[in-house]
């Protein structure tokens, strides 16, 4: 009888893990690659072989970063695959609850804008793609929903978004963050009625 072991992940992985645990918690820039690396349990060179550099790494934080929020967003469709106002009221209930837990450092592509103000950045294209294509989804969903302006109601409703992302760092679970839910259905039905 064999004792099967779980394979260790390789290096580029494990980078990946902690790049992604450091720069969520403490910020891309505040983050060196000697502390990265500790924490993956790797060498430089390691590093360097799987990222051309730590800002290829923040990119690539971003990429997978991106993905796992289009999971959650769109995890409305199973369950409301006919209704968009559930499918996005799905989405912000979430958000309102992680929003107001202790630890909650908001949305890591917002944060990325914020830490990189200068348009080159590679962490900062991966941020303003993702955010552009966040505002025609909302759009799309405003247009589902029968919005008599769905442009200015997915604006409104993004600057609650990126509102709740902010103000659920600073205030937790006594701030704004709790009214996001309540605030978009006012919005929503405002629009639509």
């Amino acid at each position: 009888m064999s004792v099967q072991t779980e394979a260790k992940p390789k290096a580029a992985e494990r980078i990946r893990r902690a790049a992604r645990e450091l720069f969520y918690r403490q910020g891309i820039r505040a983050i060196g690659v000697e502390e990265i690396v500790t924490q993956a349990g790797v060498t430089k060179p390691s590093l360097y072989r799987s990222y051309a550099s730590k800002d290829e790494l923040a990119a690539e934080y971003l990429r997978d970063y991106e993905q796992a929020f289009w999971k959650v967003f769109e995890a409305g469709k199973e369950t409301h695959p006919h209704d968009a106002r559930a499918q996005l009221m799905a989405y912000f209930e979430g958000l309102a609850q992680r929003a107001t837990q202790p630890g909650y450092r908001g949305c890591g592509l917002t944060n990325a804008v914020v830490e990189y103000p200068g348009d080159d950045h590679p962490a900062r294209k991966v941020a303003q793609a993702h955010k552009r294509k966040l505002r025609a989804r909302l759009v799309a969903l405003c247009e589902a929903m029968g919005s008599k302006a769905p442009e200015v109601l997915a604006d409104g409703l993004l600057l609650l978004l990126e509102g709740t992302y902010a103000s659920g760092q600073l205030f937790g679970r006594q701030g704004p963050a709790r009214s996001l839910v309540a605030v978009a259905e006012q919005l929503i039905e405002a629009s639509i009625a």
